[in-house]
């Protein structure tokens, strides 16, 4: 009787600690998705607030609005600086992408699974230009432009691929970082037992180790075209008269107006760079890889 009434007691005194140590837990849980939304709503809110504006119906933006209407995004539309500059930064995220992902990719591969003299230099020197702010880089490109005019008499600046050139210097140093995490995390057992059942080095990386470098290649892909689409300090000072990106135009119109209309081309933007994810995200896992 005495062991049951101290087994009974002991029951009694940790029943009210456990339930303690739930509701604790509980309240832990409970405090963390409190921050976590509070943190994502600080992230969205300027996202929030420039969508409403866009809608605003008075010109100069005050509040509380005096109605809501879609004619902002008509004067977007039917303005032919934001229609060529959207067309020509299409143009440039895409053909630097292109190009920068490839060489990027190859490069990363290299590093990762080659050891020769200058590896670690070479990384560095990639990875450079994530460090250098964009309105240096630029500087600098429109001096070195002048230079290669001068000596092979071509023009660079305010040119295609001048501007392409430029915006490769943004989309390889992504490239390299998220190919080599890539790279780095794939089992290496997979391509030795394709290798040991016959298959060349060719049809290797063909076959196996470039499908699992996919993740990767896609997900830069999509940062290096975001990276280019949006960059405006660099794109600054190689654009030209005739040749502007979007940017840059929406720069140029608000040094004369200040209406929803800019408001309604970063929608645009937004729903595009989101479309983009969404759409990568459902072939690629980007939480897997980002």
């Amino acid at each position: 009787m005495t062991t049951r009434a101290l087994a009974a007691g002991r029951e009694v005194v940790m029943a009210p600690a456990g339930r303690a140590a739930r509701l604790r837990r509980r309240v832990g849980r409970w405090a963390l998705r409190g921050v976590a939304a509070l943190v994502f709503l600080f992230i969205f809110i300027p996202v929030i607030f420039v969508v409403w504006i866009s809608l605003f119906q008075q010109q100069i933006v005050s509040f509380p609005p005096e109605g809501y209407t879609l004619r902002w995004y008509e004067n977007a539309f039917a303005r032919t600086e934001f229609r060529d500059g959207f067309g020509l930064s299409l143009q440039v995220a895409f053909l630097a992408m292109l190009i920068g992902v490839t060489s990027g990719a190859a490069a990363a591969y290299a590093i990762v699974r080659f050891r020769f003299p200058g590896r670690e230099a070479l990384n560095t020197l990639l990875l450079g230009p994530l460090v250098v702010p964009g309105i240096v880089a630029g500087t600098s490109l429109y001096v070195y432009y002048i230079m290669v005019e001068n000596i092979l008499d071509m023009d660079f600046r305010a040119t295609l691929h001048g501007l392409v050139l430029g915006h490769i210097l943004l989309t390889i140093p992504w490239t390299v970082r998220l190919v080599s995490a890539s790279l780095i995390g794939l089992d290496r057992a997979v391509e030795e037992a394709a290798m040991n059942l016959g298959a060349g080095p060719w049809t290797t990386f063909r076959r196996v180790t470039l499908p699992m470098m996919r993740p990767g290649l896609v997900a830069a892909s999509l940062f290096s075209f975001i990276q280019s689409f949006e960059n405006l300090e660099l794109t600054l000072l190689l654009v030209g008269p005739g040749r502007t990106t979007l940017p840059v135009a929406m720069l140029n119109y608000l040094e004369f107006r200040i209406d929803p209309t800019i408001a309604a081309v970063a929608t645009v933007q937004i729903v595009l760079i989101g479309a983009l994810m969404l759409i990568t995200d459902r072939f690629v896992k980007l939480s897997r890889i980002v």
